[in-house]
């Protein structure tokens, strides 16, 4: 276990935006940054971090905390990793002290797929490089390819011999479970044999580089034997939501603005290995939405390298509208008959590689329309075709300028009319939007989907901007609003001090309160203001990392939503223009009056329902007859509503009588 000091001086050094940066593409908005959220699709930005408070939240799905609990979700990684993660990070040396055999197992247990993957690479790297089998079959086919060692160490290339059992028998002496070699695919089903024997071995990292499956390569020039095998999907593979390469290539992607797709293992390797960093694979699959997404968290920018196949091209084109929904830039560039990537970068070198690519690639719209127009010469019939198949793939495009700027294009190319292929345009965009609106019909209670495109020239759909106010779940029922904006002042502002008063906020809020702790309508909501009472009244302090670090769930999340907004104020007003707010402190210097003002509030409530609950107490009396104990009523009636009348007053709020 890592020792408390240690976690302290751990979180001490973390920037949740230098940590993000390592999985997501941010950009500066106002004094927080944001970009497109890792947890769930989406194409406009909704995924917010707040430097300041060291924190992230996404206002489309919801997922907020700190820096651990980013890497935990993003990652799936314990606690313990997380910290051990970040402090590899921020080169902090920890000392952990020595674990009990039960926190051994289930530290073992959390991280046992990723463990034996460990073990496997080492054991394929091995072989490779000390054992003459490998050297003799393997590392001369690496070396044949061009490879240097550097090279093949980056990638984790290896070899599994032909031998039957070699890396089971090696796992059970070891210690490793059976189960886990099974279930990470190193095995046979019943144990017996090695999954993976004869083949050079790719391993397949995920984001953080860590080892989440396997690729094997055959030696054998047996046609009966499938060229490539994968390790099974599992918990930490998930094969359409991996990109080969993706680890090597995720910094020179960001850098450079434009992610290169290839389609082999070896063509990802070659084209690093001279120089082109920022380049990933398939995998021989078809682009998938979770590979475009992963894509896109980097860079809007892609361009797909393909061999010179007509008709493999024309197969692997009809994916890419995926990459269009997504709104992103694709370009596709054709190399020569007889090359792939890894061969011709070998042939020209990286540097006129790159030329080459640049010089010959093409908008995917005009390559595709191109491709297909050179088939459909002299043939009415397979030029209508061809115009829907295009204009099927222009209003997938999410973009109304850029939608209309190919349909001209395209217009000119196919020689249709403009207005023909905008009235098809409209005819699938409107038809895409009532198809959604019918499957959100047929869900009761499934929120509404907002439509990714609309029609030209005159179907405007809106999508909720960023920064528009979210409203709360729950919030119009009892005083839960009131209760809320007090528990927020406490999360925010509690260590702050009140110089008139000279005490916290904290301690203001919970001395006027004190009589209501028992009374919150909302339980969240008065665990939190008792809890903080508690703190107060053992003679403790918090603050907003006391609410962020919280053992309890629901506590932390709470103090996330608490701490977000997803708007702020613009620094044009002082930074550019030079004019500061006129009548107040900016809002986090005005924690005084913002509290006075929410501490009304909820009193205002409170007396609100106090006074309800008297008068029905009144009629009560009332109707028995029961004068004495009606007048007593009717006072404390009297004081409720002058109490109420001068809460309302400084507040200046109208209070209707009942």
């Amino acid at each position: 276990m890592i020792p408390p000091k240690q976690v302290q001086e751990i979180l001490d050094a973390v920037r949740i935006e230098e940590v993000v940066e390592e999985f997501v593409t941010l950009r500066k908005r106002g004094v927080n940054l944001i970009g497109l959220c890792p947890f769930h699709g989406e194409k406009t930005p909704s995924f917010n971090v707040n430097p300041t408070r060291n924190i992230f939240k996404c206002f489309g799905c919801g997922k907020g905390g700190d820096a651990i609990t980013f890497l935990k979700e993003h990652e799936n990684l314990t606690y313990v990793d997380a910290l051990r993660w970040l402090a590899r990070k921020y080169s902090i040396d920890i000392q952990e002290v020595e674990r009990t055999p039960e926190q051994v197992a289930e530290l073992q247990l959390a991280d046992s797929l990723y463990i034996v993957n460990d073990f496997a690479l080492q054991h394929f790297q091995e072989q490779l490089f000390n054992t003459d089998e490998g050297k003799s079959v393997a590392l001369a086919y690496f070396k044949q390819r061009g490879l240097r060692e550097e090279t093949i160490r980056t990638f984790g290339l290896g070899y599994a011999p032909e031998q039957r059992d070699l890396l089971v028998r090696r796992a059970k002496a070891t210690g490793h479970s059976q189960d886990m070699i099974k279930k990470v695919g190193l095995s046979s089903q019943d144990g017996s044999r090695d999954f993976f024997r004869g083949r050079v071995m790719f391993a397949i990292h995920n984001l953080s580089g860590k080892v989440a499956a396997f690729a094997g390569r055959t030696m054998s020039s047996d046609k009966t034997i499938p060229k490539y095998i994968n390790s099974p999907e599992t918990e930490i593979y998930v094969k359409n939501k991996i990109l080969y390469g993706a680890f090597q290539a995720k910094k020179a992607i960001r850098q450079l603005d434009e992610c290169i797709l290839v389609e082999g293992y070896m063509d990802v390797i070659s084209l690093h290995q001279a120089g082109i960093e920022n380049v990933v694979a398939s995998s021989g699959t078809s682009l998938t939405e979770g590979q475009l997404q992963l894509i896109k968290r980097n860079t809007n920018n892609l361009k797909i390298i393909y061999d010179g196949d007509p008709a493999g091209v024309k197969a692997a084109l009809r994916g890419l509208d995926l990459a269009l929904e997504q709104d992103m830039n694709v370009k596709i560039c054709l190399l020569p008959d007889g090359h792939d990537p890894d061969s011709y970068v070998r042939d020209l070198g990286g540097e006129e590689f790159v030329k080459f690519v640049s010089a010959n690639a093409k908008d995917f719209i005009l390559f595709k329309t191109h491709l297909l127009l050179a088939e459909t010469q002299g043939d009415p019939i397979k030029k209508a075709g061809l115009v829907k198949d295009i204009v099927a793939s222009i209003a997938k495009i999410p973009d109304p300028i850029k939608r209309s700027v190919y349909l001209k294009e395209c217009s000119s190319l196919l020689d249709v009319s403009e207005q023909v292929l905008v009235s098809e345009s409209n005819k699938l965009i409107t038809g895409t939007i009532k198809k959604r609106e019918e499957k959100t019909a047929r869900q009761p209670g499934a929120a509404s989907d907002s439509p990714d495109v609309s029609p030209d020239p005159n179907f405007p759909v809106a999508e909720p901007e960023f920064g528009a106010p979210v409203r709360e779940k729950n919030m119009s029922r009892g005083d839960e609003f009131q209760e809320r904006d007090i528990v927020r002042m406490l999360v925010q502002y509690g260590n702050q001090i009140l110089e008139k008063e000279n005490i916290s906020v904290a301690e203001y809020i919970l001395a006027d309160i004190e009589d209501s702790l028992g009374n919150f309508d909302n339980p969240l909501y008065g665990k939190v203001a008792s809890l903080c009472h508690d703190v107060l009244v053992k003679g403790g302090t918090f603050d907003q990392n006391y609410f962020l670090q919280h053992d309890a769930q629901e506590i932390r999340d709470l103090a996330v939503d608490l701490l977000s907004a997803p708007w702020e104020l613009s620094p044009n007003w002082v930074e550019r223009w030079n004019y500061p707010l006129q009548n107040q402190p900016m809002p986090d210097l005005n924690f005084d009056t913002d509290m006075k003002q929410a501490l009304d509030r909820f009193k205002l409530r409170k007396i609100q329902k106090m006074c309800e609950i008297n008068l029905g107490r009144i009629k009560t009396a009332s109707d028995s007859g029961d004068v004495d104990t009606l007048i007593r009523y009717m006072k404390i009636q009297q004081k409720l509503t002058e109490t109420r009348n001068e809460i309302a007053k400084r507040g200046g709020t109208v209070v209707m009588p009942k």
